[in-house]
């Protein structure tokens, strides 16, 4: 009997669980390895497939597309954010694009709020002195830090992720403001104690620490650009969670450098895992490996929508997360 499946080709390795039911609902070709997969090994996988489900890792632009087969019918993100495929294109081409958003607000603001209280506190400066075996006990004058209660957090993106930082922020005493582009109903600002700035220059000059929770779009690239870095206290904090091009990594490090802002905390970097070894080398900036969403359960969580998409798209009903141009 033929096999009817759709033919779906998976760019990463996932969660096995997530790897087995896509075995069993579809004509599934799955990653070998965790390394990302080839841009001309992608080209030939979508000249045959129905479903390509790619990651942040994958380039899937105007060329890639343009050599797609005529089965080629849905890519399937396996991630929220989309801006590394070119929607347009693939819209043009009538090929449906879904991603997996509302699954990862939680551990992101997780991770947000480590680097929160992280980096004031100079953490990653104790625990290397311990690593290093060089520590030679208490000492009322070092490694301090400053106090997180009666800060003001400056969150850049009010949406499910920065909602949740805020959310997390009220029990360590911080005092919450935020700019996006439309201001939330005020049930939501009173829910969240959250202060809304119509001026993002005007917020920038008043907190001492910024969450960074924006998506990467032409308007939010380089959105924190040397002008609006400067408009910070020297003594203010960078904290990003959200994608790397939304500050000016340059910029941000001559002022880390110069002591013009006190400390960052990173997890996402303009040029992907191309990291300024200036921006390296600071010991008042935590750099992590874009691990904000990496827990078990969300992986897990995100290939089930990413299953689940695919199937009510095989089913002939709209995808739930089908990304339109409202979206871009």
């Amino acid at each position: 009997m033929a096999d009817n499946r759709l033919k779906v080709v998976v760019t990463r390795r996932l969660p096995d669980m997530v790897e087995a039911r896509m075995r069993e609902l579809f004509d599934a070709t799955l990653s070998a390895d965790d390394r990302p997969m080839a841009p001309e090994a992608i080209a030939e996988a979508i000249a045959e497939a129905d479903v390509l489900v790619p990651t942040i890792t994958d380039r899937i632009d105007q060329a890639l597309i343009s050599r797609a087969g005529p089965k080629l019918k849905l890519i399937a993100n396996y991630g929220a954010g989309f801006d590394h495929i070119d929607v347009a294109t693939a819209l043009r081409r009538g090929i449906m694009v879904t991603n997996t958003p509302g699954v990862l607000a939680e551990d992101t603001a997780d991770m947000a709020m480590a680097l929160i209280l992280a980096v004031p506190r100079r953490l990653q400066e104790g625990a290397q002195l311990m690593q290093r075996g060089d520590w030679d006990g208490w000492s009322p004058t070092a490694l301090l830090g400053h106090r997180i209660a009666g800060k003001k957090l400056g969150i850049l993106g009010f949406g499910a992720i920065g909602r949740a930082i805020a959310a997390r922020s009220h029990p360590f005493g911080l005092e919450v403001h935020y700019h996006a582009r439309r201001r939330v109903h005020p049930d939501i600002e009173k829910e969240h104690g959250a202060t809304w700035w119509e001026s993002l220059d005007q917020m920038l000059t008043r907190i001492d620490i910024l969450s960074i929770n924006v998506p990467h779009t032409p308007s939010t690239f380089h959105l924190m650009n040397a002008r609006r870095l400067k408009l910070m206290k020297p003594t203010a904090i960078v904290v990003n969670t959200a994608r790397g091009e939304v500050i000016d990594e340059n910029a941000l490090t001559r002022m880390l450098r110069a002591g013009e802002l006190a400390g960052a905390g990173l997890d996402v970097y303009e040029h992907g895992h191309d990291i300024n070894p200036r921006l390296r080398a600071l010991p008042n900036v935590l750099l992590l490996p874009h691990m904000g969403s990496a827990t078990i359960e969300g992986r897990i969580e995100m290939g089930e929508k990413v299953i689940i998409n695919i199937k009510t798209y095989a089913d002939g009903h709209r995808p739930p997360d089908q990304v339109v141009p409202a979206m871009l």
